[in-house]
């Protein structure tokens, strides 16, 4: 298992838990449409990190991001699975090509 799936598995056993102990538990719990929130936020501080050429920086937004897109997904039911499933699907596939596919 790697580091991403046992995030994914963590996040995961948290549903339930008690808002007051677990953040994951507290984000997961104020419901799907904060966690986007929180998401989009985190992704907007990645983004800034990324323009500003602050590579350091960027390295730690970005495990937020990951971190917050799980806790999104999970808020809807959406598993790492998933996920990984439909990056394997179009695997091989140019990107020009999936597009214009959709």
């Amino acid at each position: 298992m790697n580091t991403l799936e046992k995030l994914a598995a963590t996040i995961e056993s948290r549903r339930g838990a008690d808002p007051e102990s677990s953040w994951t538990a507290r984000l997961l719990s104020e419901g799907p449409e904060a966690c986007a929130a929180k998401f989009g936020e985190e992704a907007i501080e990645a983004v800034i990190a990324a323009a500003r050429g602050d590579c350091a920086n960027l390295a730690h937004e970005a495990a937020d991001v990951l971190y917050h897109l799980l806790v999104m997904l999970t808020a809807r039911g959406v598993t790492l699975d998933q996920v990984l499933a439909e990056l394997a699907r179009r695997e091989g596939t140019s990107g020009i090509a999936e597009k214009a596919a959709r």
